[in-house]
Protein backbone atom coordinates (compact mmCIF):
# COMPACT_ATOMS: atom_id res chain seq x y z
CA UNK A 1 0.00 0.00 0.00
CA UNK A 2 1.16 3.59 -0.44
CA UNK A 3 2.56 5.63 2.41
CA UNK A 4 -0.48 7.85 2.31
CA UNK A 5 -2.86 4.90 2.69
CA UNK A 6 -0.79 3.39 5.50
CA UNK A 7 -0.85 6.70 7.38
CA UNK A 8 -4.58 6.91 6.84
CA UNK A 9 -5.07 3.45 8.35
CA UNK A 10 -2.85 4.43 11.27
CA UNK A 11 -4.98 7.52 11.87
CA UNK A 12 -8.08 5.35 11.86
CA UNK A 13 -6.57 3.10 14.52
CA UNK A 14 -5.68 6.08 16.67
CA UNK A 15 -9.18 7.46 16.22
CA UNK A 16 -10.60 4.12 17.34
CA UNK A 17 -8.48 4.17 20.50
CA UNK A 18 -9.29 7.80 21.29
CA UNK A 19 -13.01 7.29 20.78
CA UNK A 20 -12.93 4.28 23.07
CA UNK A 21 -11.09 6.28 25.73
CA UNK A 22 -13.98 8.71 25.94
CA UNK A 23 -16.16 6.01 27.46
CA UNK A 24 -13.65 4.74 29.99
CA UNK A 25 -12.93 5.96 33.48
CA UNK A 26 -9.57 7.60 34.14
CA UNK A 27 -7.94 4.47 35.57
CA UNK A 28 -9.34 2.30 32.80
CA UNK A 29 -8.10 4.72 30.12
CA UNK A 30 -4.48 4.15 30.99
CA UNK A 31 -5.11 0.40 31.07
CA UNK A 32 -6.77 0.51 27.66
CA UNK A 33 -3.93 2.54 26.15
CA UNK A 34 -1.35 0.17 27.51
CA UNK A 35 -3.33 -2.81 26.28
CA UNK A 36 -3.39 -1.30 22.78
CA UNK A 37 0.38 -1.08 22.99
CA UNK A 38 0.66 -4.72 24.05
CA UNK A 39 -1.63 -5.89 21.27
CA UNK A 40 0.01 -3.82 18.57
CA UNK A 41 3.48 -5.00 19.51
CA UNK A 42 2.65 -8.25 17.75
CA UNK A 43 2.76 -6.40 14.42
CA UNK A 44 6.46 -6.65 13.70
CA UNK A 45 6.62 -6.77 9.91
CA UNK A 46 8.19 -3.80 8.13
CA UNK A 47 7.95 -2.38 4.65
CA UNK A 48 9.28 -4.04 1.50
CA UNK A 49 9.93 -3.10 -2.12
CA UNK A 50 7.54 -4.53 -4.68
CA UNK A 51 8.48 -5.53 -8.26
CA UNK A 52 7.72 -2.03 -9.53
CA UNK A 53 10.17 -0.42 -7.14
CA UNK A 54 7.43 1.04 -4.93
CA UNK A 55 7.80 0.79 -1.16
CA UNK A 56 4.92 -1.26 0.33
CA UNK A 57 4.37 -0.66 4.02
CA UNK A 58 2.77 -2.87 6.62
CA UNK A 59 0.55 -1.25 9.22
CA UNK A 60 2.80 -2.65 11.94
CA UNK A 61 5.73 -0.62 10.58
CA UNK A 62 3.96 2.64 11.29
CA UNK A 63 2.41 1.46 14.53
CA UNK A 64 5.83 0.44 15.82
CA UNK A 65 7.18 3.96 15.33
CA UNK A 66 4.13 5.45 16.95
CA UNK A 67 4.35 3.09 19.90
CA UNK A 68 7.87 4.19 20.73
CA UNK A 69 6.49 7.61 21.64
CA UNK A 70 3.13 6.33 22.89
CA UNK A 71 4.65 4.03 25.50
CA UNK A 72 6.33 7.01 27.12
CA UNK A 73 3.00 8.81 27.35
CA UNK A 74 1.03 6.03 29.05
CA UNK A 75 3.81 4.90 31.39
CA UNK A 76 3.16 1.24 30.68
CA UNK A 77 3.94 -0.32 34.00
CA UNK A 78 1.01 -2.62 34.49
CA UNK A 79 0.12 -6.22 35.22
CA UNK A 80 -1.18 -7.73 32.01
CA UNK A 81 -3.45 -10.27 33.69
CA UNK A 82 -4.94 -7.61 35.96
CA UNK A 83 -5.47 -5.45 32.92
CA UNK A 84 -7.40 -8.20 31.16
CA UNK A 85 -9.60 -8.87 34.17
CA UNK A 86 -10.43 -5.16 34.48
CA UNK A 87 -11.43 -4.84 30.83
CA UNK A 88 -14.93 -5.24 29.43
CA UNK A 89 -14.02 -5.73 25.76
CA UNK A 90 -10.81 -7.20 24.40
CA UNK A 91 -9.82 -6.72 20.77
CA UNK A 92 -8.74 -10.01 19.20
CA UNK A 93 -7.16 -9.24 15.82
CA UNK A 94 -5.67 -11.95 13.68
CA UNK A 95 -2.14 -12.99 14.53
CA UNK A 96 0.33 -14.62 12.18
CA UNK A 97 -2.57 -16.86 11.28
CA UNK A 98 -6.33 -16.32 11.41
CA UNK A 99 -6.47 -17.26 15.08
CA UNK A 100 -4.75 -15.68 18.06
CA UNK A 101 -3.94 -16.80 21.59
CA UNK A 102 -5.47 -13.50 22.73
CA UNK A 103 -8.83 -15.16 22.23
CA UNK A 104 -8.34 -17.70 25.03
CA UNK A 105 -6.76 -15.04 27.23
CA UNK A 106 -9.90 -12.95 26.89
CA UNK A 107 -12.17 -15.91 27.70
CA UNK A 108 -10.18 -16.76 30.80
CA UNK A 109 -10.38 -13.16 32.05
CA UNK A 110 -14.16 -12.85 31.42
CA UNK A 111 -13.37 -10.12 28.90
CA UNK A 112 -15.73 -10.07 25.92
CA UNK A 113 -13.70 -10.92 22.81
CA UNK A 114 -14.15 -8.58 19.85
CA UNK A 115 -13.10 -10.80 16.96
CA UNK A 116 -11.37 -8.98 14.10
CA UNK A 117 -10.31 -11.82 11.84
CA UNK A 118 -12.48 -12.39 8.81
CA UNK A 119 -12.82 -16.03 7.86
CA UNK A 120 -11.70 -17.44 11.21
CA UNK A 121 -13.67 -20.53 12.23
CA UNK A 122 -13.87 -20.23 16.02
CA UNK A 123 -13.07 -23.27 18.20
CA UNK A 124 -15.83 -25.88 18.47
CA UNK A 125 -18.17 -23.62 16.48
CA UNK A 126 -19.95 -26.79 15.39
CA UNK A 127 -21.62 -26.93 18.81
CA UNK A 128 -20.83 -23.61 20.52
CA UNK A 129 -22.87 -20.51 19.70
CA UNK A 130 -20.18 -17.83 19.93
CA UNK A 131 -22.69 -15.03 19.39
CA UNK A 132 -23.62 -15.50 23.06
CA UNK A 133 -20.05 -14.92 24.24
CA UNK A 134 -18.25 -12.73 21.70
CA UNK A 135 -18.74 -9.85 19.29
CA UNK A 136 -17.82 -10.71 15.72
CA UNK A 137 -16.51 -7.62 13.93
CA UNK A 138 -15.28 -6.97 10.42
CA UNK A 139 -11.57 -6.21 10.26
CA UNK A 140 -12.23 -4.08 7.17
CA UNK A 141 -14.55 -1.77 9.14
CA UNK A 142 -12.50 -0.85 12.19
CA UNK A 143 -14.26 2.45 12.77
CA UNK A 144 -17.50 0.61 13.48
CA UNK A 145 -16.06 -1.21 16.49
CA UNK A 146 -16.46 1.67 19.00
CA UNK A 147 -20.09 2.24 18.02
CA UNK A 148 -20.79 -1.51 18.18
CA UNK A 149 -19.34 -1.90 21.66
CA UNK A 150 -21.01 1.33 22.78
CA UNK A 151 -24.41 0.00 21.73
CA UNK A 152 -24.15 -3.11 23.89
CA UNK A 153 -26.38 -2.70 26.94
CA UNK A 154 -25.38 -3.57 30.48
CA UNK A 155 -27.62 -6.62 30.64
CA UNK A 156 -26.11 -8.07 27.49
CA UNK A 157 -22.59 -7.25 28.70
CA UNK A 158 -23.28 -9.24 31.85
CA UNK A 159 -24.71 -12.14 29.84
CA UNK A 160 -21.74 -12.13 27.46
CA UNK A 161 -19.21 -12.11 30.29
CA UNK A 162 -21.01 -14.89 32.13
CA UNK A 163 -21.01 -16.96 28.96
CA UNK A 164 -17.26 -16.43 28.47
CA UNK A 165 -16.66 -17.79 31.96
CA UNK A 166 -18.94 -20.76 31.38
CA UNK A 167 -17.30 -21.67 28.07
CA UNK A 168 -13.80 -21.25 29.46
CA UNK A 169 -14.48 -23.37 32.51
CA UNK A 170 -16.45 -26.04 30.65
CA UNK A 171 -14.32 -26.57 27.55
CA UNK A 172 -11.05 -24.60 27.51
CA UNK A 173 -9.65 -24.39 31.06
CA UNK A 174 -7.31 -27.36 30.65
CA UNK A 175 -5.78 -29.53 27.96
CA UNK A 176 -7.80 -32.47 29.30
CA UNK A 177 -11.07 -30.59 28.80
CA UNK A 178 -10.12 -29.49 25.30
CA UNK A 179 -9.27 -33.06 24.34
CA UNK A 180 -12.39 -34.47 26.01
CA UNK A 181 -14.59 -31.89 24.28
CA UNK A 182 -13.05 -32.80 20.94
CA UNK A 183 -13.66 -36.50 21.53
CA UNK A 184 -17.26 -35.92 22.60
CA UNK A 185 -17.97 -33.83 19.49
CA UNK A 186 -16.54 -36.62 17.35
CA UNK A 187 -18.68 -39.13 19.24
CA UNK A 188 -21.77 -37.02 18.54
CA UNK A 189 -20.88 -37.01 14.85
CA UNK A 190 -20.45 -40.77 14.75
CA UNK A 191 -23.68 -41.53 16.58
CA UNK A 192 -25.99 -38.72 15.56
CA UNK A 193 -29.04 -40.44 17.06
CA UNK A 194 -27.49 -40.22 20.52
CA UNK A 195 -26.00 -36.74 20.45
CA UNK A 196 -26.34 -33.51 22.37
CA UNK A 197 -28.21 -30.57 20.92
CA UNK A 198 -26.91 -26.99 21.04
CA UNK A 199 -28.87 -26.15 24.17
CA UNK A 200 -26.91 -28.76 26.12
CA UNK A 201 -23.59 -27.47 24.84
CA UNK A 202 -24.31 -23.77 25.40
CA UNK A 203 -26.06 -23.82 28.79
CA UNK A 204 -24.84 -24.70 32.24
CA UNK A 205 -23.45 -27.15 33.18
CA UNK A 206 -22.37 -27.91 29.59
CA UNK A 207 -22.22 -30.83 27.22
CA UNK A 208 -19.60 -32.77 29.18
CA UNK A 209 -21.95 -33.15 32.15
CA UNK A 210 -25.11 -33.81 30.09
CA UNK A 211 -24.54 -37.39 29.03
CA UNK A 212 -26.57 -38.18 25.88
CA UNK A 213 -26.73 -41.86 26.81
CA UNK A 214 -29.11 -40.84 29.58
CA UNK A 215 -31.26 -38.68 27.31
CA UNK A 216 -30.95 -36.36 24.33
CA UNK A 217 -33.95 -34.36 25.55
CA UNK A 218 -32.92 -31.33 27.61
CA UNK A 219 -36.20 -31.55 29.52
CA UNK A 220 -34.96 -34.74 31.20
CA UNK A 221 -32.11 -32.94 32.94
CA UNK A 222 -32.71 -30.88 36.11
CA UNK A 223 -30.45 -28.04 34.92
CA UNK A 224 -32.81 -26.92 32.17
CA UNK A 225 -36.20 -26.96 33.91
CA UNK A 226 -36.28 -23.19 34.44
CA UNK A 227 -34.92 -22.48 30.96
CA UNK A 228 -37.60 -24.64 29.34
CA UNK A 229 -40.42 -23.61 31.69
CA UNK A 230 -40.72 -27.17 32.98
CA UNK A 231 -41.33 -28.44 36.50
CA UNK A 232 -40.18 -31.73 38.02
CA UNK A 233 -42.65 -34.51 38.66
CA UNK A 234 -44.91 -34.08 41.69
CA UNK A 235 -43.88 -37.36 43.33
CA UNK A 236 -40.71 -38.98 44.58
CA UNK A 237 -39.19 -42.42 44.99
CA UNK A 238 -37.73 -43.26 48.39
CA UNK A 239 -34.56 -45.37 48.11
CA UNK A 240 -33.55 -46.96 51.42
CA UNK A 241 -30.09 -48.47 51.66
CA UNK A 242 -29.97 -51.50 53.97
CA UNK A 243 -26.81 -53.29 55.13
CA UNK A 244 -28.15 -54.97 58.28
CA UNK A 245 -30.82 -57.69 58.56
CA UNK A 246 -34.45 -56.89 59.28
CA UNK A 247 -34.80 -57.70 62.97
CA UNK A 248 -38.43 -57.08 63.83
CA UNK A 249 -41.50 -55.02 63.06
CA UNK A 250 -40.34 -52.35 65.52
CA UNK A 251 -36.89 -51.83 64.01
CA UNK A 252 -35.96 -48.29 62.85
CA UNK A 253 -36.20 -49.15 59.15
CA UNK A 254 -39.79 -50.35 59.55
CA UNK A 255 -40.74 -47.11 61.28
CA UNK A 256 -38.98 -45.20 58.51
CA UNK A 257 -40.86 -47.05 55.77
CA UNK A 258 -44.20 -46.37 57.43
CA UNK A 259 -43.46 -42.66 57.93
CA UNK A 260 -42.28 -42.16 54.33
CA UNK A 261 -45.21 -44.12 52.87
CA UNK A 262 -47.64 -41.72 54.56
CA UNK A 263 -46.29 -38.80 52.53
CA UNK A 264 -48.78 -37.60 49.93
CA UNK A 265 -45.89 -37.13 47.49
CA UNK A 266 -44.47 -40.65 47.79
CA UNK A 267 -44.93 -42.71 44.61
CA UNK A 268 -43.02 -45.82 45.70
CA UNK A 269 -40.40 -47.14 48.09
CA UNK A 270 -37.36 -49.05 46.85
CA UNK A 271 -35.23 -50.95 49.34
CA UNK A 272 -31.66 -51.73 48.22
CA UNK A 273 -30.72 -54.95 50.03
CA UNK A 274 -26.93 -54.86 50.38
CA UNK A 275 -26.89 -57.06 53.47
CA UNK A 276 -24.90 -60.31 53.55
CA UNK A 277 -27.87 -62.09 55.13
CA UNK A 278 -30.63 -63.70 53.00
CA UNK A 279 -33.45 -61.49 51.80
CA UNK A 280 -36.45 -61.63 54.21
CA UNK A 281 -39.76 -62.97 52.87
CA UNK A 282 -42.37 -60.48 51.73
CA UNK A 283 -44.56 -60.93 54.81
CA UNK A 284 -41.75 -59.61 57.01
CA UNK A 285 -41.99 -56.17 55.44
CA UNK A 286 -44.60 -53.67 56.63
CA UNK A 287 -47.79 -53.08 54.66
CA UNK A 288 -47.84 -49.73 52.90
CA UNK A 289 -50.23 -47.74 50.75
CA UNK A 290 -47.55 -47.32 48.05
CA UNK A 291 -45.63 -50.02 46.16
CA UNK A 292 -42.67 -51.45 48.07
CA UNK A 293 -39.91 -52.98 45.93
CA UNK A 294 -36.88 -54.79 47.33
CA UNK A 295 -33.82 -54.98 45.04
CA UNK A 296 -31.03 -57.29 46.08
CA UNK A 297 -27.67 -55.84 45.15
CA UNK A 298 -25.39 -58.07 43.13
CA UNK A 299 -22.15 -56.42 44.20
CA UNK A 300 -23.33 -55.21 47.64
CA UNK A 301 -20.98 -52.22 47.61
CA UNK A 302 -21.41 -48.70 48.94
CA UNK A 303 -21.30 -47.10 45.50
CA UNK A 304 -24.11 -49.38 44.31
CA UNK A 305 -26.60 -47.35 46.36
CA UNK A 306 -26.42 -44.75 43.60
CA UNK A 307 -26.89 -47.18 40.72
CA UNK A 308 -29.54 -45.94 38.22
CA UNK A 309 -32.10 -48.72 38.68
CA UNK A 310 -34.93 -48.87 36.16
CA UNK A 311 -37.35 -49.16 39.08
CA UNK A 312 -36.80 -45.47 39.87
CA UNK A 313 -39.28 -43.73 37.59
CA UNK A 314 -39.75 -40.34 39.28
CA UNK A 315 -37.52 -37.29 38.87
CA UNK A 316 -36.97 -36.95 42.61
CA UNK A 317 -35.12 -39.50 44.72
CA UNK A 318 -35.27 -39.50 48.51
CA UNK A 319 -32.05 -41.22 49.57
CA UNK A 320 -32.23 -42.72 53.06
CA UNK A 321 -30.00 -44.71 55.35
CA UNK A 322 -31.80 -47.50 57.15
CA UNK A 323 -31.33 -45.80 60.53
CA UNK A 324 -32.57 -42.37 59.45
CA UNK A 325 -35.24 -40.90 61.69
CA UNK A 326 -37.70 -38.67 59.84
CA UNK A 327 -41.35 -37.83 60.26
CA UNK A 328 -43.87 -37.53 57.43
CA UNK A 329 -43.95 -33.74 57.88
CA UNK A 330 -40.20 -33.51 57.50
CA UNK A 331 -40.33 -35.56 54.30
CA UNK A 332 -43.15 -33.45 52.84
CA UNK A 333 -41.45 -30.16 53.61
CA UNK A 334 -38.07 -31.23 52.23
CA UNK A 335 -39.70 -32.41 48.99
CA UNK A 336 -41.55 -29.11 48.63
CA UNK A 337 -38.24 -27.27 48.94
CA UNK A 338 -36.53 -29.59 46.45
CA UNK A 339 -39.18 -28.84 43.82
CA UNK A 340 -37.89 -25.25 43.77
CA UNK A 341 -34.24 -26.39 43.53
CA UNK A 342 -34.31 -29.63 41.49
CA UNK A 343 -30.66 -29.39 40.45
CA UNK A 344 -29.36 -29.37 44.04
CA UNK A 345 -29.19 -31.74 46.98
CA UNK A 346 -31.83 -30.83 49.58
CA UNK A 347 -31.83 -32.55 52.93
CA UNK A 348 -31.18 -32.68 56.63
CA UNK A 349 -27.79 -33.82 58.02
CA UNK A 350 -25.22 -31.15 57.07
CA UNK A 351 -21.43 -31.24 57.16
CA UNK A 352 -18.66 -28.85 56.19
CA UNK A 353 -15.11 -28.66 54.88
CA UNK A 354 -12.22 -26.36 55.71
CA UNK A 355 -8.62 -25.77 54.71
CA UNK A 356 -6.11 -27.03 57.29
CA UNK A 357 -3.19 -24.67 56.77
CA UNK A 358 -0.96 -26.49 59.27
CA UNK A 359 -1.15 -29.68 57.17
CA UNK A 360 -1.80 -28.04 53.80
CA UNK A 361 -4.80 -30.21 53.13
CA UNK A 362 -8.59 -30.16 53.18
CA UNK A 363 -10.39 -31.15 56.33
CA UNK A 364 -13.84 -32.55 57.11
CA UNK A 365 -15.92 -31.56 60.12
CA UNK A 366 -19.25 -32.60 61.55
CA UNK A 367 -19.42 -29.75 64.08
CA UNK A 368 -22.67 -27.81 64.21
CA UNK A 369 -21.76 -24.33 63.00
CA UNK A 370 -23.36 -21.48 61.06
CA UNK A 371 -21.95 -22.82 57.78
CA UNK A 372 -22.17 -26.04 55.84
CA UNK A 373 -21.05 -27.25 52.42
CA UNK A 374 -22.46 -30.78 52.26
CA UNK A 375 -25.81 -32.44 52.92
CA UNK A 376 -25.35 -36.13 53.52
CA UNK A 377 -27.35 -38.53 51.40
CA UNK A 378 -28.56 -40.44 54.45
CA UNK A 379 -31.65 -38.20 54.34
CA UNK A 380 -31.73 -36.05 51.22
CA UNK A 381 -33.56 -35.37 47.97
CA UNK A 382 -31.86 -35.06 44.58
CA UNK A 383 -32.62 -35.71 40.91
CA UNK A 384 -32.35 -39.25 39.63
CA UNK A 385 -29.96 -38.13 36.87
CA UNK A 386 -27.23 -37.91 39.50
CA UNK A 387 -27.46 -41.69 39.89
CA UNK A 388 -26.57 -42.07 36.22
CA UNK A 389 -23.84 -39.42 36.38
CA UNK A 390 -22.35 -40.96 39.53
CA UNK A 391 -22.17 -44.40 37.93
CA UNK A 392 -20.95 -43.43 34.47
CA UNK A 393 -18.93 -40.24 34.96
CA UNK A 394 -16.88 -40.79 38.10
CA UNK A 395 -13.62 -42.74 37.50
CA UNK A 396 -13.67 -46.40 38.44
CA UNK A 397 -10.66 -45.85 40.72
CA UNK A 398 -12.67 -43.54 43.00
CA UNK A 399 -15.64 -45.90 43.07
CA UNK A 400 -13.27 -48.73 44.01
CA UNK A 401 -11.82 -46.57 46.76
CA UNK A 402 -15.28 -45.89 48.17
CA UNK A 403 -16.21 -49.58 48.02
CA UNK A 404 -12.96 -50.67 49.64
CA UNK A 405 -13.43 -48.33 52.62
CA UNK A 406 -17.24 -48.74 52.68
CA UNK A 407 -17.25 -45.01 53.30
CA UNK A 408 -17.38 -41.56 51.64
CA UNK A 409 -19.99 -42.32 48.98
CA UNK A 410 -22.11 -39.46 50.33
CA UNK A 411 -19.15 -37.04 50.19
CA UNK A 412 -18.40 -38.10 46.62
CA UNK A 413 -22.00 -37.42 45.60
CA UNK A 414 -21.76 -33.93 47.12
CA UNK A 415 -18.50 -33.28 45.25
CA UNK A 416 -20.13 -34.35 41.99
CA UNK A 417 -23.27 -32.25 42.36
CA UNK A 418 -21.36 -29.16 43.50
CA UNK A 419 -18.90 -29.54 40.60
CA UNK A 420 -21.80 -29.69 38.16
CA UNK A 421 -23.97 -26.89 39.59
CA UNK A 422 -21.28 -24.64 41.14
CA UNK A 423 -23.74 -24.17 43.99
CA UNK A 424 -24.06 -25.42 47.58
CA UNK A 425 -26.68 -27.90 48.74
CA UNK A 426 -29.68 -26.75 50.74
CA UNK A 427 -30.29 -27.64 54.35
CA UNK A 428 -33.83 -27.71 55.69
CA UNK A 429 -35.18 -27.68 59.22
CA UNK A 430 -34.73 -30.79 61.28
CA UNK A 431 -34.92 -31.84 64.87
CA UNK A 432 -31.86 -30.97 66.90
CA UNK A 433 -31.67 -34.51 68.23
CA UNK A 434 -30.94 -35.97 64.78
CA UNK A 435 -27.22 -36.32 65.40
CA UNK A 436 -27.63 -37.82 68.85
CA UNK A 437 -30.34 -40.16 67.57
CA UNK A 438 -28.03 -41.43 64.82
CA UNK A 439 -25.29 -42.03 67.36
CA UNK A 440 -27.46 -44.07 69.71
CA UNK A 441 -29.33 -46.31 67.29
CA UNK A 442 -26.94 -49.17 68.01
CA UNK A 443 -26.92 -50.55 64.47
CA UNK A 444 -23.89 -51.46 62.40
CA UNK A 445 -24.31 -48.32 60.31
CA UNK A 446 -24.69 -45.99 63.29
CA UNK A 447 -21.63 -47.40 64.99
CA UNK A 448 -19.51 -46.00 62.17
CA UNK A 449 -20.12 -42.46 63.41
CA UNK A 450 -18.27 -43.23 66.66
CA UNK A 451 -15.37 -44.99 64.88
CA UNK A 452 -12.21 -42.82 64.73
CA UNK A 453 -11.07 -44.61 61.56
CA UNK A 454 -14.34 -43.68 59.90
CA UNK A 455 -13.63 -39.98 60.47
CA UNK A 456 -9.99 -40.30 59.34
CA UNK A 457 -11.10 -41.99 56.14
CA UNK A 458 -13.45 -39.13 55.37
CA UNK A 459 -10.58 -36.68 55.80
CA UNK A 460 -8.59 -38.64 53.21
CA UNK A 461 -11.56 -38.78 50.87
CA UNK A 462 -11.85 -35.00 50.81
CA UNK A 463 -8.34 -34.66 49.42
CA UNK A 464 -8.59 -37.59 47.01
CA UNK A 465 -11.79 -36.23 45.48
CA UNK A 466 -10.48 -32.66 45.17
CA UNK A 467 -7.32 -34.03 43.52
CA UNK A 468 -9.45 -35.85 40.94
CA UNK A 469 -11.35 -32.68 40.02
CA UNK A 470 -8.31 -30.45 40.22
CA UNK A 471 -10.12 -28.00 42.50
CA UNK A 472 -12.40 -27.90 45.54
CA UNK A 473 -15.99 -27.76 44.25
CA UNK A 474 -17.76 -27.54 47.61
CA UNK A 475 -19.35 -24.16 48.34
CA UNK A 476 -20.15 -22.92 51.84
CA UNK A 477 -23.65 -21.72 52.64
CA UNK A 478 -25.39 -20.20 55.63
CA UNK A 479 -28.91 -20.63 54.28
CA UNK A 480 -31.40 -22.88 56.03
CA UNK A 481 -34.99 -23.10 54.83
CA UNK A 482 -37.71 -23.37 57.47
CA UNK A 483 -41.48 -23.57 57.10
CA UNK A 484 -43.38 -20.29 57.23
CA UNK A 485 -44.34 -19.45 60.83
CA UNK A 486 -41.69 -21.87 62.12
CA UNK A 487 -41.16 -21.13 65.81
CA UNK A 488 -43.42 -18.09 65.54
CA UNK A 489 -45.58 -17.34 68.56
CA UNK A 490 -48.89 -18.04 66.84
CA UNK A 491 -51.46 -20.78 67.13
CA UNK A 492 -50.22 -24.19 66.04
CA UNK A 493 -53.42 -24.53 64.01
CA UNK A 494 -52.18 -21.86 61.62
CA UNK A 495 -49.02 -23.81 60.79
CA UNK A 496 -48.86 -26.28 57.92
CA UNK A 497 -46.00 -28.44 59.20
CA UNK A 498 -47.01 -28.64 62.83
CA UNK A 499 -45.17 -31.78 63.81
CA UNK A 500 -41.73 -30.41 62.95
CA UNK A 501 -41.69 -28.08 65.95
CA UNK A 502 -42.72 -30.83 68.32
CA UNK A 503 -39.77 -33.05 67.44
Amino acid sequence: MSSYLALLILSLVLTLCLQTLQFLQLQSRRAFLCWCVQQSSDLTSCGRWDKNGIMVYNLGYFVAHFLTIFKKLCFCRFDYQELLHNSTFCLVPRGRRLGSFRFLEALQAACIPVILSNGWELPFSEVIDWRKAAIIGDERLLLQVPSITRSVGRDRILALRQQTQFLWDAYFSSVAKIVLTTLEIIQDRVDSLVSRNRLLWNSLPGGLYALPQYSTDAAQFPFYYALLGKSPSQQFTAVIHMVTPLQSQISPVVKLIIAVAKSKFCAQIVVLWNCDKPLPPRNKWPSTSVPLTVIEGQTKTMSSRFFPHDAIITDAVLSLDEDSVLSTNEVDFAFTVWQSFPERIVGYPARSHYWDSSRSRWGYTSKWTNEYSMVLTGAAFYHRYYHYLFTHYIPASLLTMVDHMANCEDILMNFLVSAVTKQPPIKVTQKKQYKETMMTQGSKVSSRWADPDHFAQRQSCMNAFSHWLGFMPLVHSQMRLDPVLFRDQVSILRKKYRDIERL
